[in-house]
């Protein structure tokens, strides 16, 4: 794992982009710069080592807790948005605004999270009103794609609008999107400065369909519905003039990691297959899945196998976990019956949903040291979505702590 998180680190890689970039800037340049994100720290510090006293201005916004010497640093939450998510995304509408105005450019620092972190509410709204419609959307289970398409046609910033502010920009992104269309730039932070192919007819139709038209607030259907009937403003189309000097670089991605994790296991001596198609879907299958793939590569050990993504949890109980950790725990009597295996499977930003780790590594013996009722253990875990502790006994959870970066979850099974 360290090795993948090593190949996507934020300063590495950013800094990597900015020396090409830099090539390219006039000296008379007024840069301006927004990093939002749960990478924001380091690709922050790249901008200060690579562009340094260049930079006029500079907005960051990141879970992490830091102080940045010249940037305006605001805590950003994730993930559901906050006051200080709209104070972020109206410090950024600020830059852009400067930008236009004189002419320079606007450098935008994206990663996963930036979603939640750089939020402004479209007119008629509150972020309350946008929290508590992520917050449903999230429980529903929905992946990343569907989630933005609604959380751009409620914002005054997402969807191309930060960059059609500010005239000029260039976006270095590192993503945690592989669904639908993997790195698509309309979903990575729910593309501030790339172009939306989407309509608010899609945003309610995604509303529609996971049943929550009237669980989200009265507001937000309404601005979607008068959206829909074209009564309202949104996103900016793909082929908008305004978005003709808006350039986007992917720095950053899962396949990045999964090379790297690759590289490290082959030398190490296993027989290594890499999934290139991501690992998504229901959380408790999706581990099962992984395990079936490497059925074939049993005649092979010391075998490895390596996938990334982004599960769903459809949450149901009131217990503690993540997807990585509920992945795991689902797992482990298929892990136990291919033994001498482990799998691990760990969100690569170093958090699992509102808990303290990371995800969960598990071994062979582990359904065993359950006991006789292991299986019924482990079933009643799953539907209360309550799957770390369970884990935390058997001392499987991996705790990282925030990592700074966000390529999504890592899948690691080794069959010894």
């Amino acid at each position: 794992m360290s090795s993948a998180l090593t190949a996507v680190d934020a300063r590495r890689v950013t800094s990597a982009a900015l020396v090409s970039l830099r090539e390219s800037l006039p000296d008379g340049d007024v840069i301006r710069v927004v990093a939002a994100g749960k990478a924001a720290v380091g690709m922050a510090r790249a901008i200060d080592d690579v562009l340094g006293a260049r930079c006029a201005a500079g907005v960051m916004t990141a879970t992490a807790s830091t102080d940045v010497p010249g940037w305006q640093v605001i805590g950003g939450t994730h993930p559901r948005p906050s006051e200080a998510s709209a104070r972020a995304g109206r410090a950024a509408l600020a830059l852009a605004d400067a930008t236009r105005r004189d002419g320079g450019l606007l450098i935008v620092c994206l990663s996963g999270g930036a979603s939640a972190m750089l939020a402004v509410p479209a007119d008629g709204l509150t972020i309350d009103d946008k929290a508590a419609t992520t917050a449903a959307l999230l429980r529903a289970g929905l992946d990343i794609g569907a989630i933005n398409v609604v959380r751009r046609h409620l914002s005054a910033i997402k969807g191309g609008q930060l960059a059609a502010r500010a005239g000029r920009t260039v976006t270095l992104a590192i993503s945690d999107v592989c669904t639908p269309v993997e790195d698509d730039p309309a979903v990575i932070g729910s593309g501030p400065t790339a172009g939306d192919p989407s309509s608010f007819g899609d945003a309610l139709a995604v509303v529609t369909r996971a049943g929550l038209l009237e669980t989200i607030p009265a507001a937000a259907r309404h601005h979607l519905e008068a959206g829909a009937r074209g009564e309202r403003p949104g996103p900016v189309p793909p082929d908008d003039p305004r978005l003709q000097r808006a350039a986007y670089w992917l720095i950053g991605s899962r396949r990045e990691a999964m090379r790297a994790a690759a590289d490290t296991a082959t030398h190490l001596g296993y027989a290594t297959h890499v999934i290139a198609e991501p690992t998504v879907g229901p959380a408790h299958v999706a581990g099962t899945t992984l395990i079936g793939r490497a059925v074939a590569m049993a005649d092979r050990r010391p075998a490895c196998l390596i996938a990334s993504g982004e599960t769903t949890v459809d949450v149901r109980g009131p217990g503690r976990g993540g997807r990585n950790q509920e992945l795991a725990l689902a797992a482990i009597a298929d892990v136990a019956a291919v033994g001498p295996a482990a799998l691990a499977s760990v969100g690569t930003d170093g958090v699992d949903g509102p808990t303290d780790a990371a995800g969960a590594f598990v071994t062979a013996d582990m359904f065993a040291r359950l006991g006789q009722d292991a299986a019924t253990r482990v079933s009643t875990a799953l539907a209360d979505n309550d799957s770390l502790p369970i884990l935390d006994e058997l001392g499987a959870i991996v705790r990282t702590g925030p990592t700074g970066t966000n390529v999504g979850d890592l899948q690691v099974l080794l069959l010894a």
